[in-house]
């Protein structure tokens, strides 16, 4: 099967999507890299990756686009784990 991997460049300042509360910071922040991980049922992806020693970093947040977990790994690496709607990964990507 075919993923699609996104590598987006976006402007400091910018929002990472519609509505979003933060804003994009090119300096050292919450991880250096970040990853985000797009599955088809998220509350089993969150459980799955709780098992495995991840930290839910709060509530699930609802958009327009889907659902969003934020998660750390045992080592404090951010990661989010990502149920998208109809459009997928491209409502974000093209807005």
């Amino acid at each position: 099967a075919e993923a699609p991997i996104y590598l987006l460049e976006q402007p400091a300042g910018s929002v990472p999507f519609a509505g979003a509360a933060m804003h994009r910071e090119y300096r050292r922040h919450w991880t250096p890299v970040h990853l985000d991980f797009a599955v088809e049922d998220l509350e089993a992806a969150v459980q799955r990756a709780e098992a495995a020693g991840a930290k839910r970093e709060g509530a699930v947040s609802e958009q327009a686009w889907g659902r969003i977990a934020y998660c750390s790994d045992p080592f404090g690496n951010g990661f989010c784990l990502l149920e998208f709607n109809e459009r997928g990964y491209d409502a974000i990507a093209t807005g």
